[in-house]
């Protein structure tokens, strides 16, 4: 081997070990590997930053602001809850999740779905009464097998077409993956509804104890007209919420203190909730309730410029020993106070009666712009914006859902590329007010296409040097016997176990150029080779390291590394199974 090459392999075995064994984040170890490479000669700089110019790696950013938009509407709560129901045992709900997880997942950003399925699954399981952990992790890998139905289900799918474009001039259609992809989205679902009860713990879920936390009090209403007329309050999902729970109901009058699951909502109710501050933010992702304050509704701020703050007041805040009324704090700060706590406890009482204290600390609703303005103002020890707080505008859910149709139409009946697909639509999601311009620049994730990128500079010095030939000759031995079979099966594996180690489109980048050098040698079709890529750099059911929906349920389902190991790998050697049985039927040598 030439220097260049064993100098790659060096890289490539410092950047895995790194990734393996540290906690340095993806982004700023491939980003050094990719300047190592360009300032010791072994790439041009134009090889090095061919990543952040491949169609794959730019259709995943579009593709983050066409989820955006669906998640600022609400439009997959809005699918949430029509379709999961009310089964009436454990396998019925994993049932009832598992298909609409994998529908939505194989047409959008399955990152996207999962973090919104999140608190519809944990308020689903709390009201069914099932523990959250048996629900969590079938839901990650629902996403991950729904991911692979199609070319835009996943972004690993994206960057290995993006790569066959770029090397072969090959491009995959929208549905061509289907083939394999929807017998392992039936094939899993079935294995994780008829398993999954049995081989996952009861942890129960990640529940607030709400005596440990600032507690407040919630005041909404029931709109009308609206969805949650007529229905029962376990119906509407208000009895098991995740950070408060409903004390007691206002009916024209009339104080309904002890609520019954099974009580019917009429126009006009107020419902009145104890709870942690997320508790005001889960009640705004509830269509059909709004806030009972009538200073909301004078608030002169756009819905989708709004958030939830926590101030807690300083010395020299200028309504200490003045009531919540008589402050003026709206006019003078652009803000209403939405409740107060005190020593960790909700202050009761109206609240326009509760007189300021110093280190009171008020739940608002305010601009985004509110927590930088006075931050360093005096009146306030603290101001803390609380994550993910912007009400969804429902409205425009359809309008969403009706762009996501429109792309997909697109690119399947050949009019545009997926590329151009998303474009257009990311672009009808910012003309349509379904998400403004400044949201969908923040909704990019800039680390995980960095990774994407930075790795296809590693990918491009094994070809180049020719380290992806020279392991390709290693794993084929003397290359007497090996069937092209044989070495499909091999890439998987490598494939599989690289995943479970990196991040998915790490692997399947630096995989590539082995599985491309690979076919050579064997004188056979690369595409079958490059599918297989796919297939197994998705297949991350193992540990919670390979793929980011597997870690985003670790923490909310109380799971266990072991936990992963015991359903996934099962699951893994399914998958396994059925796509390299699959894909040379689809994709002959």
């Amino acid at each position: 081997m030439a220097w260049d090459a064993v100098f790659t392999l060096v890289i490539l075995a410092m950047v895995l070990g790194t990734l393996v064994f540290t906690r340095v984040s993806a982004d700023l170890v491939l980003m050094a590997a990719l300047a190592v490479l360009v300032i010791f000669g072994v790439l041009s700089p134009v090889s090095a930053l061919s990543g952040f110019a491949n169609p794959g790696v730019i259709t995943i950013a579009t593709l983050y602001v066409v989820a955006a938009g669906l998640k600022e509407t609400g439009a997959v709560q809005w699918i949430a809850r029509r379709l999961l129901g009310h089964p009436k045992s454990i396998k019925g709900a994993q049932m009832r999740m598992v298909a609409p997880t994998g529908i939505l997942s194989a047409f959008m950003n399955n990152t996207a779905v999962v973090a919104m399925f999140i608190p519809a699954i944990q308020d689903w399981a709390q009201r069914l009464e099932i523990p959250a952990s048996k629900l969590l992790l079938p839901l990650s890998y629902a996403a991950i097998l729904g991911g692979t139905c199609t070319l835009i289900g996943t972004s690993t799918n994206l960057v290995v077409d993006g790569m066959l474009q770029t090397r072969l001039g090959i491009n995959l259609g929208l549905f061509e993956l289907a083939w394999v992809g929807v017998p392992l989205l039936i094939a899993g679902g079935t294995f994780l509804v008829l398993f999954a009860s049995r081989l996952l713990p009861d942890r129960g879920g990640l529940s607030e104890e709400l005596d440990a936390v600032r507690e407040y009090g919630v005041e909404v209403e029931v709109v009308s007209p609206g969805p949650l007329i007529g229905k029962t309050i376990a119906e509407a999902g208000l009895r098991a919420l995740n950070y408060g729970y409903l004390t007691e109901i206002d009916r024209k009058g009339r104080l309904i203190t002890a609520v019954e699951p099974d009580r019917t909502l009429q126009p006009g109710d107020k419902l009145y909730f104890v709870g942690a501050p997320e508790c005001a933010s889960e009640l705004r992702r509830i269509h059909g309730l709004r806030p009972a304050s009538a200073g909301v509704h004078k608030l002169d701020i756009a819905n989708h410029q709004r958030c939830l703050v926590e101030v807690v007041l300083g010395p020299e805040f200028p309504a200490l020993g003045k009531t919540v009324r008589d402050s003026r704090f709206r006019t003078r700060f652009s803000a209403v106070i939405l409740s107060v706590s005190r020593e960790g406890r909700r202050v009761s009482g109206k609240l326009g009666d509760i007189q300021f204290k110093m280190g009171d600390t008020l739940l608002l609703e305010a601009s985004h712009e509110f927590a930088e303005q006075y931050r360093f103002r005096r009146d306030f020890l603290l101001v803390s914006a609380l994550n993910d707080s912007t009400p969804p505008d429902f409205r425009k859910a359809p309008l969403a859902l009706g762009i996501l149709l429109a792309m997909v139409v697109l690119s399947a009946s050949g009019l545009l590329s997926i590329m151009e697909a998303a474009f257009l639509a990311a672009g009808g999601m910012i003309v349509s007010r379904c998400i403004t311009a400044s949201r969908a620049r923040r909704s990019v994730d800039l680390p995980v296409l960095v990774v994407i990128a930075a790795s296809f500079a590693l990918g491009n010095a094994m070809s180049e040097t020719g380290a992806a030939a020279t392991v390709a000759g290693a794993l084929l031995g003397n290359g007497e016997g090996m069937s092209p079979w044989l070495g499909l099966v091999l890439v998987y594996v490598l494939t599989a176990v690289f995943t479970e180690a990196i991040t998915n489109n790490a692997a399947a980048v630096l995989m590539f150029p082995i599985a491309l050098a690979l076919s050579e040698q064997l004188g056979v079709s690369f595409l079958p080779f490059a599918v297989a890529v796919m297939f197994a750099a998705s297949a991350s059911f193992i540990t919670p390291l390979g793929y980011q929906t597997n870690l985003m349920v670790y923490g909310p389902g109380r799971y266990q590394f072991t936990d992963y190991i015991r359903i996934g790998l099962p699951l893994s050697l399914l998958v396994g199974c059925i796509s390299v049985t699959l894909i040379p039927l689809v994709w002959a040598f």
